[in-house]
């Protein structure tokens, strides 16, 4: 990847059954659940069409019908939008992104979580400053929305580089927003943790295998931009106040 390459493919994860919204989630998949009118995954699909990302997979799993008859082909978006099932979706996030390696074809992707609310500035400034390496947008300066105890905390060194990434992180600069800038790298990690962790490989556990390995996993700063990540009935009322 060279800083002025272009990223012309984005993923949305799409595929949790979202247990932790109890009855909402029941007979309707957490990304179609209503925020300010328009179902959430659509504010991922907005902001990857904002930076000029139009080939979209969304990665389904629980109740996956119901994901791709609301959306479509993603013309009403200005998108094309393609599916790809992950039937292992109650394991961990990273192997819903392993999903794609096949659609990707070796080309970085762009990786944001389809029960994010994030605003078109948050993607905009990542493909904007794309770097040589994989990168993930964190938020220096939470805001009341965000649930300290339940994000996923980040330690970013002078450099900008990530150190170790964690939801017990006991030093922490940053929130991860769920916003990733992927290449290769990112699949062969996952074929490496595996055969160790079974389904159970999350983002962070692929984050800090690579910075572990010395591989410079960059961090954006996308502080100021409105992004809410949606997990639990008070999340999506939060999100919809």
């Amino acid at each position: 990847m060279t800083p002025d390459r272009k990223v012309n493919r984005g993923v949305i994860l799409a595929a949790g059954d979202g247990d932790r919204l109890g009855s909402l989630t029941a007979t309707c998949p957490k990304v179609l659940l209503s925020v300010n009118d328009q179902p959430i995954i659509s504010y991922p699909i907005q902001a990857l069409a904002a930076a000029g990302i139009k080939q979209i997979a969304v990665v389904v799993g629980y109740l996956a019908d119901k994901v791709r008859e609301e959306l479509g082909d993603g013309s009403r978006f200005g998108v094309r939008l393609e599916y790809v099932l992950n039937p292992d979706y109650l394991g961990g996030n990273a192997i819903s992104a392993y999903r794609v390696r096949d659609w990707a074809g070796g080309e970085p992707i762009v990786l944001c979580m389809g029960d994010h609310v994030i605003e078109p500035k948050l993607t905009r400034q990542l493909v904007q400053g794309l770097t040589l390496t994989e990168t993930l947008c964190v938020d220096y300066t939470p805001a009341k929305h965000h649930q300290l105890a339940e994000a996923t905390k980040v330690h970013v060194d002078s450099a900008g580089y990530i150190k170790d990434i964690g939801k017990d992180l006991a030093y922490w600069n940053a929130l991860d927003t769920g916003v990733f800038l992927l290449a290769e790298s990112f699949f062969r990690a996952v074929d490496e943790l595996a055969p160790r962790l079974g389904i159970n490989v999350e983002m962070s556990d692929v984050v800090r295998f690579l910075v572990n390995q010395k591989h410079r996993f960059h961090a954006c700063s996308v502080s100021g931009d409105y992004w809410a990540d949606v997990d639990t009935p008070e999340d999506l009322n939060r999100a919809r106040s």
